[in-house]
């Protein structure tokens, strides 16, 4: 159930990698020394995935192969969120210190660091699942859709595969490991796209530690 840029898209990955600095004020801001916030929070995410570190080489390489502004991928780059360059650097400057960051990430790669996402993007990197089940049923119109939290939970129910399940019990448990305090619970919560409180009397932690609990339940099913 989770949404992410279809693999048929010749530069996926890539337009996944844009999004980060799309979070982070749209603006390139490695030096050729030093990944800027947004690629340090991409290479965190890529930490436990270094699949999709090599998948991006590959293609910034065709990107920069075939060339930026060539007719043949005019209509796949239109749909990258549009990132600035720093002064004095051109965009295919950009991409080549970002690709040599990556590089140097493959060949020393950092463990996997266990600290809450920075923003939403990165929180819908690191918990897709978890993503995918607040913002689509504990949205700001949850109470003109459902009439308890029960039914929102059913009809996610029905629709998700145990693949799907799994996720997300792996989603709350991560999450709930991490997040040491009440507010940090929280701002995750709605950088994931929860807008309403958890039900009357019961905190968020513990609404999440109920959720998981019917999760188990049906996957043992």
């Amino acid at each position: 159930m989770t949404s992410s840029p279809s693999p048929g898209f010749r530069f996926y990955e890539v337009q996944e990698l844009l999004e980060a600095y799309a979070a982070h004020g749209y603006t390139f801001t490695d030096t050729p020394e030093t990944p800027g916030p947004a690629l340090s929070v991409y290479l965190r995410i890529v930490s436990a995935d270094p699949q999709r570190a090599s998948t991006a080489v590959h293609q910034l390489d065709d990107i920069l192969r075939t060339g930026l502004f060539s007719p043949e991928i005019a209509d796949d780059i239109e749909l990258f969120p549009k990132i600035a360059p720093t002064a004095g650097r051109s965009v295919e400057d950009c991409l080549r210190i970002i690709r040599e960051h990556l590089v140097r990430h493959l060949q020393s790669p950092a463990q996997k660091i266990r600290t809450l996402p920075e923003n939403s993007w990165e929180c819908r990197e690191r918990f897709p699942e978890l993503n995918q089940f607040l913002g689509a049923y504990f949205h700001q119109d949850f109470f003109d859709e459902y009439t308890s939290y029960g039914e929102a939970i059913d009809e996610y129910l029905s629709g998700a595969s145990d693949t799907d399940l799994d996720q997300l019990l792996r989603d709350i448990t991560e999450l709930l490991t991490m997040a040491t305090t009440d507010r940090d619970l929280k701002r995750t919560a709605s950088n994931l796209g929860m807008d309403v409180s958890p039900p009357s009397g019961i905190g968020l932690g513990q609404w999440l530690n109920d959720v998981a609990g019917i999760v188990f339940q049906r996957l043992r099913r």
